[in-house]
Order: C-alpha cells, then structure tokens, then sequence
C-alpha cells in the first residue's frame, strides 16, 4: 500500500504522459463535462454565458463577420461559439474528439437548421484542403498540449489560414502560475461522480515545474476493479514567450489582450488572449 501511495504521490516528467483521450471519451466523464459545458453559471468546462455572450458580441465586430466569412473553431465542444458564429452567417467548421459535445452541437445546428460542418476527429490529426479567415481556439486549449504538439498545431494553423487571414486564441498567464500552489487533496464518491457511476477513491495533486512555468492536475482514480491516471497539463505564458512560439512557426501576434472579449491587457489577467496571423 505505501508503494502505491508513493506512485499516486510521484512527479512525472513535463509533458511525460498525455491522457486527454481518456477525458473525453469516456462515455461517463464525457457526459459529466457535456453538463458543465451547458452550466450557464459556471465556468468549469466553458465559461459563463454572460462572458461567452460579450465574448461573441466582441469577435462578431473585431473580425467583421459576414456571410462570406470562414469559420474554423478547434475544439468546438458543444458548439456555444460555433453556433452564434452560424447565426450570424458565417460557414463554419467545428473539430472536437468528444463524441457527447459534438451530438449535441449537431443537434443544435440541426433544430436551428444552421449549416455547420462538425468533424469527429482529434484537431491534431485534422486535415483539409480548405481555408479559413479566422480560426479559433477558445478555453485555454492550446496550454494542454506538449511542445510537440503545439508545433503540430500551428503548422496546421498556418497552412489553413487564409491570406490577411486571423487566428484567435487564448492561453494561461504567468499570473495563473504565480497564483497556483501545489496541493494533495483525497475524495470518495459512493454514487454517481464526476469520475464514474460506481464507488471510487480519487487522489488530486498539483504539481508546478518552476523553469517550464507548467502546471498538472494529476487525478489518481481508484474503483473495485480498475485503476487509471488523468493527467491535465496546462503550460503558462507571458506575452514575450507566446510571441516567440508563434515566431518558431512563422505566425505573428498581432494584438494581445487579457481575454477572448478583447479587454485590454494587464499583467493581472489570469488569461492572455491574442490575435496571430502569418508572418
């Protein structure tokens, strides 16, 4: 029992393992974060709806969206941007490997009789001969990826966007690191949970890496028969090295901000939010 205790507790190396598959495609856990997604007070798995509803207002007029404009959201979820992007005349695309979010974003588009093409798919391995004038990345997605797979991101990013096109994402500040501490935390759940239907125990740490500026959320869950790890990594940026990975990759940012609802930029934000384009 202490060696399992001692593993539960261990630090893994930066990026050591990836698991994001495993969240959302659980068919219990997928279902979980469908309903935080649609919590309209809650900013757990999207944000509220009167900042999504700011947010929506903002980007239609940044961007000037019209008929004509050409939509890309990468890891659309459940469709509470890809949809308003649609009623607003868009064509849009939305990719997300959550089978539970994107039935129910095609639902949506379907009773709404909005013409949306959702894709099934892993947005790492999505693949197309089409271009987009703004593509999108919303809720601090590209902070889970690995340094790898941020590369393979934005040599997508680059190749699809459209010329005088503009990207739109956001990323965890300096400010969220700063502000996170290190815990260990333990939780029972008889019925029903967030991380099954059965009785589980699970382990939380959170560990920081100082010289990588990158945090983890490492759940240890523990039923009668099965045991798994969900490894949530999420890498903090300043403006400086946000800028510089862009660079790498022959992508430029343009304008910088504390949030997708254009507010101006402090270094208080717990979020930094940037327009990108080429080079």
């Amino acid at each position: 029992m202490f060696e399992k205790l001692q593993k539960i507790n261990q630090r893994p190396e930066p990026f050591e393992f990836y698991t994001t598959h495993l969240l959302w495609n659980d068919e219990h856990v997928s279902k979980k974060m469908l309903d935080f997604h649609l919590r309209e007070d809650s900013d757990l798995a999207s944000r509220k709806k009167v900042f999504i509803d700011r947010s929506l207002s903002w980007i239609a007029s940044r961007f000037k969206i019209t008929t004509r404009t050409r939509i890309c959201d990468f890891g659309c979820g459940p469709g509470l941007y890809t949809t308003a992007f649609a009623e607003q005349g868009a064509i849009v695309t939305g990719i997300d490997f959550s089978r539970s979010s994107l039935n129910y974003a095609r639902d949506i588009a379907s009773k709404k009789k909005l013409n949306i093409e959702y894709i099934l798919q892993n947005y790492l391995d999505f693949t197309t001969d089409k271009k987009f004038d703004l593509i999108t990345m919303i809720f601090c997605d590209f902070c889970v990826l690995s340094p790898e797979q941020r590369k393979t991101l934005l040599r997508k990013f680059y190749e699809y966007l459209a010329p005088n096109g503009s990207i739109l994402f956001d990323v965890s500040s300096l400010k969220q690191f700063e502000s996170t501490t290190e815990t260990r935390t333990y939780e029972y759940s008889e019925k029903d949970g967030f991380w099954s239907f059965e009785p589980y125990h699970v382990f939380q740490n959170i560990f920081k890496y100082e010289q990588e500026k990158l945090i983890l959320h490492k759940y240890s869950i523990i039923e009668k028969t099965s045991f798994k790890e969900i490894y949530n990594w999420l890498q903090c940026y300043s403006p400086e090295t946000i800028t510089s990975t862009l660079k790498e990759n022959e992508l430029q940012v343009i304008e910088c901000y504390s949030n997708v609802a254009g507010d101006k930029y402090s270094l208080d934000s717990n979020e930094i939010a940037m327009v990108a384009g080429k080079i």
